[in-house]
């Protein structure tokens, strides 16, 4: 099984021969199995140069970047493996034609929000009084239909997380992660700083997902597609931020893996220091490889591979073969 590489320190990221390097500033090396790898996750301030990169495209491993304070700043995507000119024609139908952009926006919020619901309807189960929340986003979820516009979908899911996350200061029940309200650049509290990045990580999974598949990642349908360079990961990670994302949020502070130690105040923001980071990265990627059982595949499957699944059955829409459905989780 090919794994995540993630480098933290500063230093330099170089090919030799046939395999890969890290060369940190004190001199020591880290070799990198090219063969089991699939991605790098780069931290640090990392030089690297064209011919490294050429060595990447040919082994077909991408290469995401992150600035200091933990915001993602962009990948290197390898040329496509997988190119289909006529899928990528039929997502450009999708996204030209107005009705059927707007059908498939509205299959992601309609996912966000129906899992967001499972979450809450798991602690409100467990004496946690969400009733309140839960009646909200099923109102708000009735109305999904009824929007005419991206713009306004967008708009009606984030008024759904606003409630959702309202309920998080009740589930965690921490003072150190208490959440007041969403903030992102900067981040003004511990759990904002934590979600930040963990919605980051979980973009650039979809992406790398998306790398195995026939699809075009540059053309989304609920985040529109511009110059950005990549929109459908968006479009993807929506549905599984309440899944993947949250729940390992709660993990990592109903455990005590991460305290307000790893945190600390910078650019009149509050952020992950990188031994958080580090807590945050081992978490996920531990929540990426834990299993479920799959309904209809009768087996347990990754979340990982949970979320390719949900890339082929969007293959299958543009495809005209099945209509897309959001992933929902049992809890």
């Amino acid at each position: 099984m090919k794994r995540s590489i993630y480098i933290f320190s500063n230093g330099e990221l170089h090919r030799k021969q046939n395999t890969l390097y890290f060369q940190k500033e004190d001199g020591t090396r880290r070799y990198i199995p090219v063969e089991n790898t699939q991605e790098i996750f780069i931290f640090g301030e990392v030089t690297i140069n064209k011919k490294l990169l050429e060595f990447l495209s040919q082994k077909e491993i991408l290469l995401h970047f992150f600035n200091h304070y933990g915001y993602y700043m962009g990948t290197f995507y390898p040329r496509e493996h997988y190119n289909s000119g006529y899928l990528l024609l039929k997502q450009v139908e999708h996204y030209l034609n107005p009705e059927s952009r707007l059908s498939l926006a509205k299959r992601f919020v309609q996912g966000a929000l129906a899992n967001m619901e499972k979450i809450l309807q798991y602690y409100h189960n467990r004496g946690k009084d969400m009733g309140d929340a839960i009646e909200k986003i099923g109102v708000l979820k009735e109305k999904i239909n009824t929007q005419t516009t991206t713009e306004e979908l967008m708009a009606l899911e984030g008024n759904a997380r606003e409630i959702y996350y309202g309920m998080f200061d009740l589930i965690l029940e921490n003072d150190e992660f208490s959440f007041n309200k969403r903030t992102k650049r900067p981040p003004r509290n511990r759990l904002n700083a934590q979600i930040s990045f963990s919605n980051s990580l979980l973009y650039t999974i979809v992406l790398r997902e998306i790398y195995k598949t026939h699809l075009d990642p540059r053309i989304g349908y609920l985040h529109t597609t511009n110059f950005r360079r990549f929109t459908l990961n968006l479009d993807v990670a929506e549905v599984f931020k309440p899944v993947i994302v949250d729940r390992t949020i709660f993990t990592l502070i109903n455990k005590k893996i991460l305290t307000a130690r790893d945190f600390e105040n910078k650019a009149q923001g509050i952020y992950l220091k990188e031994n958080g980071r580090k807590h945050v990265v081992e978490e996920m990627d531990r929540k990426l490889k834990s299993t479920i059982k799959h309904e209809k595949l009768k087996r347990n499957i990754s979340y990982e591979t949970l979320i390719l699944l949900e890339l082929y059955k969007l293959e299958k829409h543009f495809l005209g073969e099945k209509v897309y459905t959001p992933f929902i989780t049992r809890w």
